[in-house]
């Protein structure tokens, strides 16, 4: 999953570097308002992607005493951060600029730059756009789209993917503004456009930010996963019932997992070590994202917590 994220990251980077670039040369070079709130918003895309990247690298580093689960939720973090940059720059900026030429209309000279240069950055967006749905689909296995972003647990994904759909979006919305401005003689066409733009970033934010949360403050494991453990602690004969089975992602790829079980009260201590040691193996074999293991024998008090 990493490494779809990385390689989803990167194609997203390179791409909204280069049509940044060109979208603000177009937008010197015309004046249009739309085309420069679209280079804020690939700028803006530009940077997030350089924090997801460094989110994911932090993520990875190892546990120590400070951190003794790891880094995992460094994702959520910069993950939640990017969304709180794409609504405080880019839709702020966007919409700043968009009320501003409303106001005060100011013609667009040389449109058909601006057609050259949305017309490549469709096609660039496009591509990084297939990537990022490529890859999540891989992820999404027999969920509904929506279904699979409240679900998923990798952030840098649905984020991408997220910024890369309002990307296109906005790039249609620069689009028919600056022709309407042309095809009317009303300036102001470029600047509503604008304001559109913002809108489109600041409801994007807002749902990242909604779907990351959950994450950051510490969301379970789906309910497949639960269910599954459930199942291979349930048909055990020394044990007589299940209390509770309490999961968190402590990353997209860490899984903690604390179960409350009813031993039978004839099982000796060496079955009772033997039987956790071997649920801890079957769990983890099963489920190669939970790392930790928490068992609390509650028929058996003196035993205390055992745990690997």
């Amino acid at each position: 999953m990493a490494a779809g994220s990385k390689k989803v990251i990167i194609a997203a980077l390179i791409g909204n570097s280069l049509i940044a670039v060109t979208k603000f040369i177009a937008s010197s070079m015309t004046g249009s308002s739309a085309m420069f709130s679209e280079g804020i918003h690939s700028l803006v895309d530009t940077g997030n992607q350089g924090l997801l990247l460094y989110g994911l690298k932090a993520s990875q580093k190892p546990a120590d005493k400070y951190f003794p689960f790891g880094h995992g939720k460094e994702i959520y973090f910069w993950s939640f951060v990017v969304s709180i940059l794409i609504f405080a720059l880019g839709s702020g900026i966007s919409i700043y600029e968009g009320v501003h030429h409303i106001l005060h209309p100011e013609e667009i000279s040389s449109p058909m730059i601006n057609y050259i240069v949305l017309g490549l950055a469709i096609i660039f967006e496009g591509a990084a756009l297939y990537i990022a749905f490529k890859e999540f689909n891989k992820t999404r296995g027999n969920r509904s789209y929506l279904g699979a972003v409240k679900d998923g647990k990798d952030p840098s994904l649905f984020v991408v993917l997220f910024e890369d759909s309002a990307a296109m979006l906005g790039l249609f919305v620069a689009l028919i503004g600056i022709t309407l401005a042309q095809v009317t003689g009303d300036a102001w066409w470029d600047g509503v456009a604008s304001v559109s733009i913002g809108v489109i970033l600041g409801l994007t934010a807002v749902w990242l930010a909604i779907e990351t949360k959950g994450l950051l403050i510490g969301e379970a494991a789906s309910q497949e996963t639960v269910e599954s453990i459930r199942k291979i602690v349930t048909v055990k004969d020394e044990i007589n019932g299940v209390n509770e089975i309490l999961t968190l992602h402590m990353g997209p790829e860490f899984i903690l997992v604390n179960i409350s079980l009813n031993f039978r009260n004839d099982i000796t201590t060496d079955t009772l070590a033997e039987l956790i040691d071997n649920l801890v193996k079957e769990i983890k074999e099963k489920h190669p994202f939970v790392k930790r293991v928490f068992v609390e024998a509650e028929a058996l008090k003196e035993l205390g917590d055992h745990h690997d």
